[in-house]
């Protein structure tokens, strides 16, 4: 079933619960996805990555957004903004285990003969590719920034 599909479905269902939190985050998805639809060079339908990548800045948002409320003493407008982004993440992939993540970028860096930081970008390429939206770029980043340092 494609993201759209489950977008909407998704909303009919909060419209009828009457759960505005996730109504709204459920409209900023199908929002994002009837422009990426509509920009202009694209095509009729998005791939599946560029679905991801798009979910995951959504998230990213409402996180960023989320931390800056919680630090000026907001909670109030923090704790919808986590809402949202939890609501998100249902259409994303299962993040994948610190561990895992590990294995994967040791990997990597074994493969790309990685040996200091100016080899950084070509870790963080290869990982990228092979977790395609399972695992957050700060995450990734401090790990493979943290392996090649030790």
């Amino acid at each position: 079933m494609s993201l759209q599909k489950q977008v909407m479905d998704a909303m009919k269902v909060a419209m009828k619960s009457k759960d505005t939190q996730a109504l709204q985050a459920l409209r900023a998805v199908k929002s994002a996805l009837l422009l990426a639809q509509t920009e202009s060079g694209a095509k009729e339908d998005i791939s599946e990555a560029e679905e991801l990548k798009m979910l995951q800045k959504l998230v990213k948002q409402r996180k960023d957004s989320a931390a800056i409320y919680t630090e000026q003493g907001r909670a109030d407008l923090a704790e919808p903004e986590l809402a949202e982004a939890a609501v998100i993440e249902q259409f994303l992939p299962e993040q994948l285990s610190e561990e895992k993540l590990i294995e994967i970028v040791d990997e990597a860096i074994t493969q790309t003969g990685a040996t200091s930081m100016a080899d950084m970008g070509k870790v963080m390429g290869m990982v990228n590719g092979k977790v395609a939206g399972r695992a957050d770029g700060k995450t990734i980043s401090m790990i493979v920034k943290k392996r090649l340092n030790s």
